[in-house]
Order: structure tokens, then C-alpha cells, then sequence
């Protein structure tokens, strides 16, 4: 009964680091073919003093499906793992990119952060709430990053 723990550990472990891996993937796959369909972040892009001007540059479809692209391009690459670990660590990279740029809209949106609470900010349902999500991903995207870059060695 004692030992039950230490042979649940691993299993559990590793069960995690496939829902993260590949939750991750789902998540990044999805939110790119959403540009295509609708989904766009005008409103996030336009206030942001990084990347506003790029509208400057392309249209805001353009933009979208160019964010798309890179979203499903980096949830490819990272499920790749099992056969091309370089190729992972590559879209875990580019999904760091990808959700430190949405990261840094919490900073520069109007509206992200609605009050303050006891001294605290309270964010927003939308855009607020929403963009705090990319904080596990950014997360969970250095994880696999990290773990690609290892299984790079196992791999000649």
C-alpha cells in the first residue's frame, strides 16, 4: 500500500506531460484556424505599441491568417516530438514568441484591467481574463521547449 504512490507517480507524470504537450497543440491549432474563420485581434494589435504598426503594412485579414499560419505551424512542429524533436523545439519557440506577444496586450489593451480591488487590479472578462490564459501557455510552451531541446541528444 505504501509503494502504490510511488508506481502511481510516474504514470501520472507522464500522463501530464502529454495532456500539456498536446493540449497545447490543440489549443495553438484551434486558435489559428479560428483567424481564418473570424477570430482576429484588431483591437489588441492596434493598441499595442510593438506591433500597431503593422497594420501600416497588411490588411487586418492579413494579419489574422498570418498569425493563423504561425499558431498551426507551431502545434505541428510540437507534435512532432515523438519522431523530430528539433522540429518541436522549433514551433515551442515560436509559440513562446507567439504568447509573449499576446502576453504583453494585457500591458497596452484599454480595458484589460477594469478596477482595482484592495490595491489589486482586476482584470476584465474580455480582454483581461482571456489573455491571463496565455500565461500557462507561455508555461507550458517553455516546458516543451526545454524538454524538446533535451530529446534532441537521444535522437542522432
Amino acid at each position: 500500500m505504501i509503494d502504490r504512490p510511488h508506481r502511481v507517480a510516474p504514470l501520472l507524470t507522464r500522463s501530464g506531460q502529454l495532456l500539456a504537450r498536446y493540449g497545447l497543440v490543440v489549443v495553438l491549432a484551434w486558435i489559428g484556424f479560428g483567424k481564418y474563420a473570424k477570430m482576429e485581434s484588431r483591437t489588441l494589435i492596434e493598441h499595442s505599441p510593438l506591433m500597431s504598426w503593422i497594420y501600416d503594412v497588411a490588411s487586418v485579414t492579413v494579419v489574422a491568417r498570418g498569425l493563423g499560419t504561425m499558431e498551426i505551424v507551431a502545434a505541428l512542429l510540437i507534435a512532432l516530438r515523438p519522431v523530430l524533436p528539433s522540429a518541436s523545439a522549433l514551433g515551442s519557440a515560436l509559440a513562446v514568441a507567439l504568447f509573449l506577444g499576446t502576453l504583453s496586450f494585457l500591458f497596452t489593451t484599454p480595458g484589460a484591467v477594469s478596477s482595482h480591488a484592495a490595491g489589486l487590479p482586476v482584470l476584465s472578462a474580455l480582454p483581461g481574463q482571456f489573455l491571463l490564459k496565455d500565461l500557462v501557455l507561455i508555461g507550458v510552451a517553455v516546458w516543451t521547449l526545454g524538454e524538446a531541446l533535451a530529446a534532441r541528444k537521444a535522437f542522432p
